[in-house]
């Protein structure tokens, strides 16, 4: 089955630490569709409100909007999942086990860098997704994630973590197991 290429969204602007988009609407289901794989697909730049005004950068109401004017709930669903740490600039957080879910800026997001969101450790909890993934090395010593359940090998942890969670049939929904018994 073929998907569409992804969209990535990307900062326009800095976007300052700590700021908030959201929140994130309909059915939450961050990683469903994580590979490992980037295919290449069509771009999306957001500006912040946050930046002093500079060519482009425009504040609509309060919010960070993209280069149409559109508010963060019309392109926030498009925010790739990270696959791992180091790619990560947003982390999905919510007030309150259950409650609206929101974007967090981890650090400042410098211009022309992609966004790309992961669950915080408490809404991954919230939502019985494994928290950490140990790597073991390849005959070429290269990291990989093997999942514990059906032995299926990645490349990044966060696609195993989304595997385990929503692909892998030998789970049967099992919480996560700490592989290390």
């Amino acid at each position: 089955s073929s998907r569409a290429p992804a969209i990535s969204v990307s900062a326009e602007s800095c976007i300052p630490a700590g700021l908030r988009l959201g929140p994130v609407p309909g059915i939450f289901k961050l990683g469903k569709y994580l590979s490992d794989r980037r295919e290449p697909g069509p771009k999306k730049k957001v500006f912040s409100y946050e930046v002093p005004p500079v060519f482009q950068v425009r504040m609509v109401r309060g919010e960070l909007v993209d280069e149409t004017g559109s508010s963060a709930l019309e392109w926030i669903g498009l925010i790739r999942a990270a696959r791992n740490s180091q790619e990560q600039t947003l982390e999905a957080v919510a007030d309150l086990p259950g409650g609206q879910i929101f974007y967090r800026a981890l650090r400042d997001v410098q211009p022309g860098e992609e966004l790309t969101v992961w669950y915080s450790n408490p809404l991954a909890q919230w939502f019985d997704i494994p928290v950490t993934a140990t790597p073991t090395h390849d005959e070429k010593g290269e990291e990989r994630y093997i999942c514990w359940y059906c032995w299926r090998t990645f490349k990044y942890p966060n696609s195993l973590k989304a595997h385990v969670h929503f692909h892998c049939a030998l789970s049967h929904g099992r919480p996560f197991l700490h592989h290390d018994h």
